[in-house]
């Protein structure tokens, strides 16, 4: 699959260590509106000590689903239940 976002394959994101290790999936997506960071997390409460800097890619290869949010807007989250089940994207 083709990499989807025009921000550039080594754009700097904000993970947790459960999605970075492979261990839970992606269920929240942030694209911050104040600076345009993505994180992509699993949808639990972290601790700043769980965050891990990683490349779009890198998250883009863990998990294509994320392709349907690349044109998300600055300023806007989506969330899902579950990997198999759609993403519902709103305003933060």
């Amino acid at each position: 699959m083709e990499f989807p976002f025009n921000d550039a394959p080594n754009t700097a994101t904000i993970t947790c260590f459960h999605v970075a290790e492979g261990h839970r999936p992606i269920l929240y997506v942030s694209h911050d509106e104040e600076d345009g960071m993505w994180q992509f997390l699993c949808g639990k409460q972290h601790e700043e000590s769980e965050a891990r800097i990683v490349s779009l890619y890198s998250v883009f290869m863990l998990d294509h689903s994320i392709a349907k949010l690349a044109g998300m807007p600055y300023g806007y989250v989506a969330e899902r239940e579950s990997k198999e089940t759609e993403w519902s994207i709103r305003k933060k």
